[in-house]
């Protein structure tokens, strides 16, 4: 069953949070990767993110075996974490009008990350160009901000 993001959801998933994206390949070895922006679709029930083509070969490939995938967005400042669980629909290079999306992401991340003390000039070190986008169909919603309901689907009298 498809899980609806609401409008704050599509906002924040959007902003410049810190994004790590989680697989596993057919003997559950898990794989993670720093995914670089998202767009949330107009159904708000999936999104696209970017993985970095330079570091996602891994990622990619579990993708390909199975499917399943766990994203989790993380506002630096206060630790905010949501992670939407689901399964990729589709993996294609991303095109040339998805890279505004990325590049947008990147200066909001630098921003984000200059809060914490970490010079933008490092921030921007992260590789992001060429990427994949990875669509994805959204299956759960969970709170992961550290503290009382912290693993907790969300949904379930959770405030996240």
């Amino acid at each position: 069953m498809t899980r609806s993001l609401s409008a704050e959801l599509v906002d924040f998933v959007q902003s410049g949070v810190s994004v790590q994206i989680g697989t596993r390949d057919a003997s559950l070895v898990p794989e993670a990767v720093r995914g670089v922006g998202a767009r949330v679709e107009p159904d708000r029930g999936h999104v696209v993110v970017f993985v970095p083509a330079a570091t996602g070969t891994r990622t990619l490939a579990n993708l390909e075996d199975n499917g399943r995938i766990a994203i989790c967005f993380s506002r630096i400042a206060d630790n905010r974490t949501i992670q939407l669980k689901g399964r990729a629909r589709s993996v294609a290079a991303a095109r040339d009008e998805d890279r505004a999306v990325v590049d947008r992401y990147r200066g909001e991340l630098a921003q984000n990350l200059a809060f914490v003390g970490m010079p933008p000039r490092l921030s921007y070190r992260i590789s992001s160009w060429p990427c994949h986008a990875v669509r994805v169909e959204i299956e759960t919603i969970w709170v992961q901000t550290p503290g009382p309901g912290a693993g907790e689907a969300l949904g379930q009298g959770v405030d996240a």
